[in-house]
């Protein structure tokens, strides 16, 4: 087993303890669930989505990843009755990330894309002619930071798109982060997964990190 392989193994473990001690932690759920997705255990991942959506019905992105796995693991009918109840959660949170990435899941398995009133878009057209600061994540309009929140490559990345606003919904998220799987951030491993749960939540997906490293 690589290092890489052991590492994986040991964070499933480590959240399959919390999840079981703590049935109510959606974060705990949200993490397995997302590593259970790295080792490609898709069926198990979509469970654990599954319970993460069940605590909290309006993380948008637990409905997403859910009805991803469930395609991954050959569920079809179900992940398009997952995605389109997700859709509309993203739609009515204005989690803009989360409903593309909902649409194309829908689409790669050829379901057609629930649409959206047409007041909705003629909306978000206006705001994108406005010249107006719009949050990449939420697809809505916000303060733009007057400075990074942190050095470096992704605090610039997250200054340039993400709004103060969702910046501060993210600091609010992450306390729930740290408390729910009790990180300690002075660890390299406790500080990895924060890292992870807060490019997740701004949408700073691999490619873009890539392209910032």
């Amino acid at each position: 087993m690589t290092d890489a392989a052991a590492e994986l193994a040991q964070r499933i473990e480590r959240f399959e303890h919390m999840a079981q001690a703590d049935s109510d932690n959606e974060m705990a759920h949200f993490s397995l669930g997302n590593a259970y997705v790295q080792a490609s255990r898709h069926a198990e991942a979509a469970k654990s989505f599954e319970e993460c959506i069940r605590i909290n019905p309006e993380m948008s992105k637990a409905w997403q990843l859910c009805g991803q796995s469930m395609i991954a693991a050959g569920w079809e009918d179900k992940a398009v009755e997952v995605l389109e109840k997700g859709h509309e959660v993203a739609a009515s949170k204005g989690d803009l990330m989360p409903r593309k990435a909902i649409e194309e899941a829908l689409i790669s398995i050829g379901r057609k894309v629930p649409e959206l009133s047409q007041d909705a878009d003629e909306a978000a057209e206006r705001l994108r002619a406005s010249g107006t600061f719009v949050c990449s994540r939420t697809g809505r309009p916000g303060n733009k930071m007057e400075h990074p929140p942190f050095r470096g490559p992704i605090g610039a990345w997250i200054s340039e798109h993400i709004a103060q606003e969702t910046w501060m919904e993210w600091i609010g998220q992450g306390t729930k982060v740290i408390n729910e799987l009790r990180l300690d951030l002075s660890r390299e491993e406790d500080q990895k997964t924060y890292d992870q749960h807060m490019h997740e939540y701004l949408g700073l997906d691999e490619e873009t990190l890539s392209g910032l490293s």
